[in-house]
C-alpha cells in the first residue's frame, strides 16, 4: 500500500521540523553550532542543525548511515551530501538504480532518490564521529517515526556497525528477536517481524582510502537488494 501523497507530505514536513528544531543533546548542540567552517568553504553558510533524512518514504530501502559528516551534512544540511563519504554512497546508489544522478554536493544539486530513502541515526554531527550512549537513545525516536512511515519499507542497508547496531536496538524496541545477530559486511538476516536487514562497511575514507570497500563492493550489495526486491514483487504477483 502506498501513502496518499498528501498524507505523506504533511507527515515528513512534521518529521523535518521537529528534527531540525531539535536540541535534546547539549554535547551535540554546542559542538555542531560552534563548529569552524573549513577554509575551502569560509564562504559559505553552514546548517549547523540537526540534519533530517531524505529521498522516497515511498521506497522498499532504507539506508542507515551514522551522522551528519562535520564538513558535509553539517554543512550543507542534507544528509550524505558535500563529503567524501556522500559521494562514495551516491555514485553507488546511482550504479544501483536508486539515484539518478552520481552527485551530492549541495540542496541544489537535483539528486532525487527513487525506491530509497537516506537517513542517519544520530541526526547532529558528533565530536570524532562517536556519538555517545545517551546520544543514540535521544535521536531513536526519530529513526523509529521514519521506519513507521516508510510503509513499503523492506530492507534496511546499515553502513557500519554503530549504524547496524542502531537498528538493532529498533528492532529490540518493536520486540524482534535479535539474539545472535552481529554485523558483517555483505551480511543479510531476516526477521519474522520487521524489514530486513542488510550491512556494509560505512563508505567513511578510512574504509575507502585503504580499500577495506571498494565501489564494487557497495554496489555488489544494492544489486543484490535490487533483485531481492523484484524476487519479492515478483511472489506477490
Amino acid at each position: 500500500m502506498r501513502i496518499p501523497r498528501s498524507d505523506a507530505q504533511d507527515s515528513a514536513r512534521a518529521l523535518t521540523r521537529a528534527v531540525v528544531a531539535c536540541r535534546r543533546c547539549p554535547r551535540l548542540v554546542s559542538y555542531r553550532e560552534g563548529v569552524s567552517p573549513r577554509a575551502s568553504f569560509a564562504s559559505q553558510r553552514y546548517w549547523r542543525k540537526p540534519v533530517p533524512g531524505f529521498g522516497d518514504l515511498n521506497g522498499r530501502l532504507l539506508v542507515l548511515g551514522l551522522a551528519p559528516a562535520l564538513h558535509g551534512g553539517n554543512r550543507t544540511g542534507r544528509v550524505f551530501t558535500g563529503d567524501s563519504s556522500g559521494r562514495f554512497l551516491v555514485r553507488a546508489l546511482y550504479d544501483a538504480g536508486f539515484a539518478n544522478n552520481p552527485i551530492s554536493e549541495s540542496l541544489d544539486d537535483g539528486l532525487v532518490y527513487t525506491d530509497c530513502y537516506v537517513t542517519a541515526a544520530v541526526k547532529c554531527v558528533p565530536p570524532g564521529d562517536k556519538p555517545a550512549k545517551e546520544e543514540f537513545e535521544n535521536c531513536s525516536a526519530y529513526l523509529d517515526a521514519e521506519i513507521s512511515m516508510m510503509k513499503n519499507l523492506t530492507a534496511v542497508l546499515a553502513l557500519g556497525a554503530l549504524s547496524f547496531r542502531a537498528y538493532i536496538d529498533h528492532l529490540d524496541r518493536q520486540g524482534v528477536d535479535v539474539k545472535g545477530v552481529k554485523f558483517l559486511h555483505g551480511g543479510d538476516f531476516k526477521f519474522k517481524k520487521g524489514p530486513a536487514l542488510y550491512a556494509s562497511y560505512h563508505p567513511s575514507p578510512r574504509n575507502t582510502n585503504t580499500g577495506k570497500l571498494t565501489q564494487k563492493m557497495l554496489v555488489s550489495v544494492l544489486r543484490r537488494l535490487s533483485r531481492e526486491f523484484e524476487t519479492i514483487r515478483e511472489v506477490r504477483i
